[in-house]
Parts: structure tokens; C-alpha cells; sequence
């Protein structure tokens, strides 16, 4: 499972977990439904808040795949990069690929539909 994948299991999959979905006792409408209604951010707070550590996550790419419990290191940045089809110059690492790497997995989650205030999607 690419780190991809594995964000888009951390961020659903919970989501499935809470409506039952995951669980058998949904249907497939149900699941779909429940997973359209997904609010990222709750999700990710829960997260941080468990682990009752201060983070970044909101613009910071690093902070956000540690919140997931995801390797955040330079390799698995550079897997995400490729899976989000990133065309920059930016040097691997660089804040500027940092910050596009972000806000393309906040697209991402929405395009997928996650529940994203607009703060987070500029």
C-alpha cells in the first residue's frame, strides 16, 4: 500500500469505523453516504489531541503524516510526490515542495469527500 492509500485509510477508514460502516452493519449506500460526509478535520484533531503533542498538521506535511501515525520521512515525501503526479523543480525536501505536497493531499481528501473548512484548501 503506497503512503498515499495508507492516508486515504487513515482519514476514511476511520470515518467507516465511527458510522459502523467498516463493520459490516451498513450498507453499501450507508457506507458511501457516510464517507461523503467525512469531516478531516475532526479526524486529524482526534489524532493530535491523542497524542497530546503540539502539531503543525494545518500546513505542515510532516506534522501531518505524524498525526496519521504515517513515515513522514524525505522517501516517503518523495513517494507522495509522485503518486500526487508532481511536475515542480522544487528539490526534494524544499519547503516549497513541502507546501505543495500539503495542499495537494487537503485537495485530495476533498476531492474524495472529506469535509475540508476552506482554510485548508487555499
Amino acid at each position: 500500500m503506497g503512503i498515499l492509500s495508507s492516508i486515504k485509510e487513515k482519514i476514511f477508514g476511520k470515518a467507516a469505523e465511527v458510522t459502523g460502516a467498516a463493520k459490516g452493519t451498513g450498507t453499501a449506500a450507508s457506507a458511501a453516504k457516510a464517507i461523503s460526509q467525512v469531516d478531516v478535520e475532526a479526524i486529524i484533531e482526534a489524532a493530535v489531541k491523542a497524542k497530546g503533542a503540539p502539531s503543525n498538521w494545518r500546513v505542515s506535511i510532516v506534522d501531518l503524516l505524524k498525526a496519521l501515525d504515517l513515515d513522514s520521512s524525505l522517501s516517503a515525501r518523495k513517494e507522495l510526490a509522485k503518486d500526487l503526479n508532481y511536475n515542480g523543480t522544487d528539490p526534494d525536501g524544499s519547503a516549497e515542495k513541502n507546501i505543495w505536497l500539503h495542499k495537494a493531499v487537503m485537495q485530495m481528501l476533498a476531492e474524495n469527500g472529506g469535509k475540508l473548512p476552506e482554510s485548508l484548501l487555499k
